[in-house]
Parts: C-alpha cells; sequence; structure tokens
C-alpha cells in the first residue's frame, strides 16, 4: 500500500515536471546549441557546408563589412544600458519613493505607474511613432502649442535623435518594473530604522542616499542585472519604431537587429547568411552571460558589505 502510493506520488512530481522540461530543452536549449553548432560551418542558403572551425567568428569581428557594423551596433547597445539605467531605474528608484512615503495619490500612482508595462511593446512602439510624428505628433504639436516651435523637429528621421527618442519610448514602457521592485525592497525596511533616521535628520535627500538606497541593495541587484540582459537582447523596440536596417543610416542599430538581418536577410542584407548569424548570437550570449554573471557576483557582494 505504501508502495503503491509512493509510485502514485512520484508520477505526480513526474507529470509535473517533465512537460516543462521538455518544453524548456525543445525551445531554449535546443535552439542554443543549434546556433553554437552552426557557428562553425560554412552555410550556402539554407545547406549546410564545409566545417571552418573560427572563420564565421573572425569574420564578424574583424572583417569589413561586418566588424564595422558589430561595433556600430554594440556602441548603441552601450548607450541603451547607461540611458536606460538613469531613465528608466533612475527615474523608478526616485518614483519608488514617492510612492513609498505616500505622497499625494499614492494609492492611484501604484497602479497608473504599472499600467504601461502591461502593453504590448508593439503597441507602445506604434503609439510613440505617433508621438513623435514630425507634422501631427503629439510632441511637436504640444511644443508648436506652447511656442517651442524651434524644438519641433523629425526625431525618428535624423541621426541624432531617432536612438534616444526610441530609449525615452522603453523607459515610459518600463518604468514601472523597477518602480515596483524598489517599492517592495522599501516596504521591507525595519520602522525601527527609518525612526532613527529621523531623530537624526529631517532631510528626504538624506535619508533617501544615506539609508534607504543601501538598504534596497537587494532589489538593485535584480533590477540592474535584468536591465543589462535587456539591454543587450534589446530587440522589439527599436525594430517596431527604427525598422529592421536601424534607421536612420544605422543610428539605431543594436546588436538584435543586426542579428536577425545578418541570419535571415533583408534589404540591406539580402540574403540569409547562418554562419556569421549564429557566430554573433553566440558571441551575444557569451557577452550576456559573463558580464551578467560578474555584475551579480559584485552586487551580491555588495549586499553582504552592507
Amino acid at each position: 500500500m505504501l508502495s503503491s502510493k509512493l509510485t502514485g506520488r512520484r508520477l505526480w512530481i513526474a507529470a509535473l515536471v517533465v512537460p516543462p522540461l521538455a518544453f524548456m530543452c525543445l525551445f531554449l536549449v535546443y535552439p542554443i546549441l543549434s546556433a553554437f553548432a552552426y557557428a562553425f560551418y560554412e552555410w550556402r542558403g539554407l545547406v549546410r557546408g564545409d566545417f571552418v572551425w573560427f572563420a564565421n567568428f573572425h569574420r564578424v569581428l574583424f572583417e569589413y563589412p561586418f566588424s564595422e557594423r558589430t561595433l556600430n551596433a554594440f556602441t548603441h547597445n552601450i548607450v541603451v544600458f547607461f540611458a536606460l539605467m538613469i531613465l528608466q531605474n533612475g527615474v523608478g528608484f526616485l518614483l519608488a519613493y514617492c510612492l513609498w512615503r505616500e505622497l499625494w495619490g499614492a494609492r492611484f500612482h501604484r497602479i497608473a505607474v504599472f499600467l504601461p508595462v502591461v502593453l504590448s511593446t508593439v503597441i507602445v512602439g506604434l503609439l510613440w511613432k505617433l508621438f513623435l510624428h514630425p507634422l501631427f505628433g503629439a510632441v511637436n504639436v504640444s511644443l508648436r502649442a506652447v511656442g517651442l516651435g524651434t524644438l519641433a523637429q523629425p526625431w525618428l528621421g535624423q541621426d541624432s535623435t531617432a536612438l534616444m527618442a526610441i530609449i525615452v519610448a522603453n523607459a515610459w514602457h518600463m518604468v514601472g518594473f523597477p518602480t515596483l521592485v524598489f517599492l517592495a525592497g522599501m516596504q521591507r525596511i525595519p520602522s525601527e530604522i527609518l525612526d532613527a533616521a529621523r531623530m537624526e535628520t529631517e532631510s528626504e535627500w538624506v535619508k533617501m542616499t544615506k539609508i534607504v538606497w543601501p538598504l534596497v541593495a537587494p532589489s538593485a541587484t535584480v533590477v540592474f542585472t535584468l536591465l543589462f540582459v535587456g539591454a543587450f537582447n534589446w530587440f522589439e523596440m527599436p525594430f517596431v519604431m527604427g525598422g529592421i536596417d536601424g534607421s536612420p543610416h544605422g543610428a539605431t542599430d543594436v546588436l538584435g537587429l543586426y542579428f536577425y538581418r545578418t541570419a535571415f536577410g533583408s534589404m540591406s542584407a539580402s540574403a540569409e547568411n547562418f554562419g556569421p548569424g549564429s557566430a554573433l548570437a553566440v558571441l551575444i550570449f557569451l557577452f550576456i552571460a559573463v558580464v551578467s554573471s560578474v555584475i551579480t557576483l559584485k552586487l551580491r557582494k555588495r549586499e553582504i558589505q552592507l
């Protein structure tokens, strides 16, 4: 009787574990391993050719025009990371602090700040393309209405503003996530520490920077690591707002777009080239895995020291 119960329990656990594990292997592990394998072969369309060792990696990193495009896209990803660190995580921390301090309308803003996060990235990208339209977009119309018409410009149509415009749209879309993560960390701060801080100073700036910020270190580890991974996997927003070629003139090109063009073709890369595309995917994966691991370890040590 006991053995039959144990067998039934094991079957039940297997029924719960095996399907998601099989799903992960099919749609996550297998594509990653396939990309690693494809990167070491020469491809003629969809036909696999000879084993070429590291030739595809050398082509992506050191041969023109691949090397120039790789450096351009990688530079833009770095810009995206640091810009979102300020606009998305920085603003998210300030919003979380305001909500935590129960400022006016805090209950409403807790809901409102997270609403854009649940929207589809495609919808947000299309909306912001309309907002930034040079003729009838809400941004330029508002600038003209308040007498600042000289600042109105084709935000997505010129090299100097296109990338930053997409970054702002992405920050608006996702700022609610770090806000809620930081807010959850702030709500775990013991009330005794806050009472002691109020006895020492009335300055909100001192409380926020010297007391609250060090105590939300675990929350900072989460949002910083996820932001790094997301910034170097950036694809949907620049694809919707700038196109697969990173228009204009490659000013919004990032590694995700560049990989897609290289592997599957586009107007600027007319034919599929799985070899360099897979090599680029492997390099992106290794870079994200190594750097995000280092970031996480460093931030975890900071949590222990605090």
